[in-house]
């Protein structure tokens, strides 16, 4: 059952007053838009809106979003009476916030689907660092990228977290393209010089040379940002991860990294650093989490005190990969348990180590696998279908800014989702949110917005191309 709203709390003369006022307004701008001829007009959807209002709660409403500039201005479930405009009207369908997707591997995109029945080291060995490898060629990633944007869009992907690879000009096109398509984005050179293969290292110095370079020439755009990215404690070495620190504060910069993703990388992270107690604090004691940037951190599976701690004092966000996790044998995320200890939770892809990239996909997995946890490890609780669509829009977006719900003041970065109903029976517009994230695919997404303007990831695609063959 929803909630009542806090208008339920004014008197009736309040609301009336207050709805006589957005009335007003609404009149306003629009006779002052017509009279005036602006260009930048309101435009308004109709539809099913169904956004995030809490970890527990869906909020779904019959009604109308107004956009100007790309920005909601707001959502009412009736018009002005004596409205004049035009709307869009989507009908039955459903409206809902683009997906985030904080944790994937821009250069494994093409390894998806291949060697999932390779456990963690085994996987990274004989597929992902070759793999990863070959992007020292910048006509490859002209050739791959791409592709990924335009999935990524396909999927109602709008806003992501990448690793990339050790390679600066690769790092550099993603960082363009990114821009070019109008994606909301993290992304950093990968660092490593420590336990890697010999065709696929840095050395200290080369590692942060690079980093700052990359950051240097990348600071300052709204949406598509750097973000330090050394891959995991084992391939950095004490010496790098210092480094990283003094750029972490020299440039304000947040981190993204893997944490306590399994049980043999936390006691290796631990051997190679001994004197820190655990896989989280090496972060902390070379002072990557002094910028005020987003700190995330993908699969915390295995959690310590001292972890828990860490990412409540720093607004650490643990990134669920229900998929990838289950790929390599690494565990399942405690996710219902974190998030009653307070700790913030999104959701990630991790392709390749995850094999799909729709996001929407790994709302269901996490629910399915939650089942799991708490069935077979007693003190473990369940997800359900609110808990993990919170994850993967509000909470994934706020590391992004004002994205991922659909909310006054925030991007109209928006997916019309439709097709899931049956002949001769109906179902509630959550009930055909729930069903489009376990059985529905991008034939289920009608129309994406980003900003505000209708996309098409295939036009975005051309465009990626023709930028790739200019530059």
């Amino acid at each position: 059952m929803e909630k009542a709203s806090q208008e339920t709390d004014l008197g009736e003369e309040e609301r009336k007053a207050q709805a006589n006022h957005n009335n007003k307004v609404l009149r306003f701008f629009f006779c002052y838009t017509r009279d005036m001829k602006k260009e930048t007009a309101m435009e308004i959807y109709k539809g099913n809106i169904i956004t995030s209002k809490s970890f527990d709660e869906l909020d779904c409403k019959k009604g109308y979003i107004f956009v100007k500039d790309g920005i909601i201005e707001d959502i009412r479930e009736s018009l002005p009476e004596d409205f004049e405009g035009t709307v869009t009207d989507y009908g039955d369908n459903i409206i809902i916030p683009a997906f985030s997707d904080l944790h994937m591997h821009a250069p494994q995109y093409v390894e998806r689907g291949i060697g999932m029945d390779a456990l963690l080291f085994d996987w990274l060995n004989n597929y992902t660092f070759p793999q990863e490898s070959r992007f020292k060629d910048i006509n490859y990633a002209k050739a791959i990228y791409p592709q990924l944007i335009r999935d990524l869009l396909r999927m109602g992907t709008m806003h992501i977290s990448f690793f990339t690879t050790i390679h600066e000009e690769a790092c550099d096109l993603l960082f363009e393209l990114c821009k070019e398509a109008g994606l909301y984005a993290y992304l950093g050179i990968t660092n490593m010089d420590s336990n890697s293969p010999d065709y696929y290292v840095d050395t200290t110095e080369e590692s942060l040379h690079k980093t700052e370079r990359f950051i240097q020439k990348h600071l300052g755009h709204e949406r598509v940002k750097p973000i330090l990215t050394p891959r995991f404690a084992p391939t950095c070495s004490a010496p790098l991860m210092k480094g990283l620190g003094d750029l972490a504060k020299k440039y304000d910069l947040g981190v993204q990294t893997h944490l306590v993703e399994s049980i043999a990388e936390a006691a290796w992270s631990k051997e190679l650093f001994p004197d820190c107690a655990s896989d989280g604090e090496i972060y902390e004691k070379y002072g990557l989490l002094q910028g005020s940037g987003p700190k995330i951190f993908a699969h915390v599976i295995f959690p310590t005190e001292v972890e828990e701690r860490i990412l409540k004092e720093y607004d650490g966000i643990s990134v669920h990969c229900p998929d990838a996790t289950a790929n390599v044998t690494a565990g399942i995320m405690p996710a219902k348990l974190m998030h009653e200890k307070g700790l913030p939770l999104a959701i990630g892809s991790d392709v390749g180590g995850g094999h799909y990239l729709g996001i929407y996909r790994q709302i269901a997995t996490a629910v399915q696998f939650s089942k799991l946890k708490e069935f077979f490890e007693e003190g473990n609780k369940r997800l359900v279908f609110a808990n993990a669509f919170h994850m993967a829009t509000a909470e994934g977006g706020r590391a992004f800014g004002k994205v991922g719900k659909l909310e006054k003041g925030y991007a109209f970065n928006a997916l019309v989702i439709g097709g899931l109903q049956d002949k001769g029976t109906t179902i509630t517009p959550i009930e055909e949110l729930e069903r489009f994230c376990y059985i529905g695919d991008d034939r289920n997404i009608l129309v994406r917005y980003l900003r505000g303007k209708k996309i098409d990831p295939e036009e975005i695609y051309r465009i990626l191309l023709k930028y790739c063959e200019e530059n």
